[in-house]
């Protein structure tokens, strides 16, 4: 890939988010925290003020079809995971300014759970940013909720090397216990290698809290409640380590049981189980691209 450490690179690259974003820039703004480079140098990246994409659920109805297409059908997921996914309002709905994701235990397809997964594939795609949504995630052993990105064309190929960064899991025998985490074809946890880290949120499933990731091209930096979780730097060795070169978009859902979310069982008595989402909102990577190397 191009050298992300060039001013031209920066500019590119914030350049390509506005237009797969849809949205005009507008002047920079925030700060993001310090982010080292593979060379050890350290630069301050800086956000827009105003997000380039957002969804603030302030309507009633199905989620909004501009901005969410939805992931459909059984199979395990790759994960052995025991849900359907379907677009039903029962599992995906938006009201009083809350997106409720709703994981019911009920005949689905050929599956005992029905849920929902919502993605912005197509209608949301980002290439570096700070992506932040203000959640309340579930209660109950063998629910696994996540709010998370996926590369959207698969440039470096598929599942784990083309990248996955998880903004927020949960899972239900842990209660209160958040997880943030990549994966990629170097470090991934098929192999033991995967980048985690794991934070205690008291209240997670009785109340909102704010999960973010401010994503550059030299870092992944993980935040809850503005408080610093995790950091994956750019290492510099290329995309088998750091895929997030590409556009990604964001996905929202509940799983139920799966290799992880079902390791102590899955308690029948726990659904319906919802998840919450206040909002969800995309701030660009400053056109600037920050402070200077």
């Amino acid at each position: 890939m191009a050298d992300a450490r060039h001013l031209t690179g920066r500019i590119f690259g914030a350049l390509l988010w506005s237009f797969l974003a849809g949205c005009a820039g507008q002047p920079a703004a925030r700060d993001a925290p310090h982010a080292g480079t593979a060379a050890g140098a350290e630069r301050t990246w800086t956000f827009e003020p105003v997000p380039a994409w957002r969804d603030e659920f302030d309507y009633t109805g199905p989620p909004d079809p501009a901005k969410w297409s939805h992931d459909l059908g059984g199979g395990g997921w790759g994960n052995n995971e025991l849900q359907h996914y379907t677009d039903r309002i029962g599992n995906a709905a938006v009201a009083d300014g809350v997106l409720t994701i709703t994981a019911r235990r009920e005949p689905a397809g050929e599956r005992e759970y029905s849920s929902a997964r919502l993605v912005s594939r197509g209608k949301g795609d980002f290439l570096y940013g700070r992506i932040e949504a203000r959640a309340r995630v579930p209660h109950g052993r063998g629910t696994w909720p996540a709010i998370w990105m996926l590369a959207t064309d698969r440039a470096h190929g598929g599942w784990p090397d083309s990248g996955e960064i998880d903004i927020m899991e949960h899972v239900g025998f842990d209660p209160e216990r958040v997880h943030m985490s990549v994966h990629t074809k170097t470090y991934n946890h098929v192999i033991g290698t995967q980048r985690t880290a794991t934070h205690t949120v008291p209240g997670a499933m009785s109340g909102f809290h704010r999960y973010r990731v401010d994503w550059t091209p030299d870092a992944i930096r993980g935040y809850i409640d503005d408080a610093p979780v995790f950091t994956f730097a750019n290492e510099g060795s290329g995309p088998d380590a750091w895929p997030f070169d590409r556009p990604f978009h964001l996905l929202l859902n509940i799983a139920v049981g799966g290799d992880w979310g079902g390791q102590k069982g899955v308690d029948t008595g726990a659904f319906p189980a919802t998840m919450e989402v206040d909002y969800v909102r995309v701030y660009a990577l400053a056109a600037d691209g920050g402070g200077g190397d």
